[in-house]
């Protein structure tokens, strides 16, 4: 697969961006503040269409070992491709991450460069089910989070989905943006979403590019480890079926978490992420974001299995490079444990309804279990795919992330659960 990007990022803010990797932080601040008052730099440009061309999908199935390969498992209808019927505008969306930090920092308290967004009205809860703040503490410190139990629940243990949120987020508007609960509700899950709060990020993003908070049993895997493993103590949760997913920030967190913790989670999914180990300080975390991630290293704490993968990118993102949705993908292919002599790959193409057009390639062993399921999105930038309009960066017109998130997860055990 080959493909050319397109930025999307309005002229200035990218100077911006330049000048913060670039370590003139006072003057990216000058910039951003001169952009938003209207008195400098150039207008935003609008994004432009996608091209046909702007991604080539190989139709056929790519054969790694020489032999035909097993068809890949397809998503079912109810599952592909479902949307909510308007896509979502709003100023700048997802221009964020890790400059809206460093604007902050410069700026009057509670300024906020757009995109955000306020807490989103909730939605009427089944009969029997709750959606409940909770708190854990742990040596990294304290983190409040939100559980939603399902009403749908029976005498057998669950499964459990741990979704992290990106930055300016809170955990109402990613469980509103997603509409995890609503799936969850349909199939019985219990979703924990942890909240991060201004003081450990001025603009609520998970740290992914601070050493500190890289590793197991530190930093902020441990605190977000401590979470699962505290709803897994209150709560009748299968082990085997513990998983972790989330957005931007959020999923360059889930895939530390897989490298840290492979005992614990059982498959795990990045949407418009990076993968670990992609920076380790504010400049290399801004020349990921905006080239890509260098080669990355496998984790191999905790238990060293290869945690099974399912990738989300938009390839019109603008705020984290595409190229990092193939990087998460190598780095869950290049694990010591993943067999790469005998997986397959099988690559396909289709169309949301009414919407975009995609390329899914899943990696396969010979008895059809899938390690890596990579979704590249046409023409979609930096938000959530098939995501509702009550919260913030979504985008409607893409496949349902949510569902074929879920639809992974459940088709993976992790039998070294609770080994380390």
């Amino acid at each position: 697969m080959n493909s050319r990007f397109s930025s999307g990022m309005p002229p200035g803010f990218a100077e911006a961006t330049r000048l913060t990797g670039a370590g003139k932080l006072a003057e990216a601040t000058a910039l951003i503040q001169r952009l938003l008052n209207g008195t400098g730099g150039e207008a935003p440009a609008a994004s432009a269409p996608a091209s046909p061309s702007s991604t080539v999908i190989d139709v056929e199935p790519v054969h790694l070992d020489g032999e035909k390969p097993q068809a890949a498992p397809r998503p079912s209808a109810k599952f592909a491709g479902r949307l909510h019927p308007r896509p979502r505008t709003g100023s700048l969306p997802g221009l964020g991450e890790t400059l809206r930090d460093l604007a902050a920092r410069g700026m009057p308290a509670g300024f906020d460069i757009g995109g955000g967004s306020s807490r989103p009205a909730s939605d009427p809860l089944p009969d029997g089910a709750s959606f409940e703040t909770r708190s854990h503490a742990g040596p990294a410190g304290t983190r409040d989070y939100k559980l939603y139990v399902p009403a749908k629940r029976t005498d057998h243990p669950m499964p459990l989905v741990v979704m992290l949120h990106g930055c300016t987020q809170s955990p109402d508007d990613f469980a509103a943006g997603t509409r995890m609960n609503a799936v969850a509700e349909e199939l019985g899950v219990l979703v924990a979403y942890p909240a991060q709060p201004s003081s450990a990020n001025a603009q609520k993003c998970w740290n992914w590019f601070k050493p500190e908070d890289q590793g197991r049993d530190r930093g902020e895997p441990s605190l977000i480890a401590g979470i699962t493993r505290q709803i897994m103590r209150d709560h009748a949760v299968d082990p085997e079926r513990v998983y972790v997913a989330g957005l931007s920030a959020g999923g360059a967190t889930a895939a530390i978490l897989g490298a840290a913790y492979p005992d614990l989670y059982a498959a795990i999914g990045v949407h418009s992420g990076l993968p670990s180990g992609a920076a380790r300080d504010l400049p290399s975390a801004f020349a990921a974001m905006r080239q890509g991630a260098p080669g990355t290293r496998p984790g191999t704490a905790g238990g060293g299995r290869a945690v099974p993968t399912i990738v989300f990118h938009g390839d019109r993102d603008g705020t984290v490079h595409p190229g990092n949705g193939d990087a998460v993908a190598a780095q869950a292919l290049a694990h010591p444990t993943a067999g790469k002599a005998t997986l397959r790959a099988t690559v396909e193409r289709g169309r949301a309804p009414g919407g975009r057009e995609f390329s899914r390639t899943v990696h396969a062993d010979p008895s059809g279990r899938v390690l890596c399921e990579h979704w590249t999105i046409a023409g979609a930038g930096h938000a959530w795919a098939g995501g509702s309009q009550s919260g913030s960066y979504t985008d409607p017109a893409g496949p349902d992330a949510t569902r074929e998130m879920i639809r992974f997860f459940l088709s993976h055990r992790n039998g070294r659960a609770g080994t380390a």
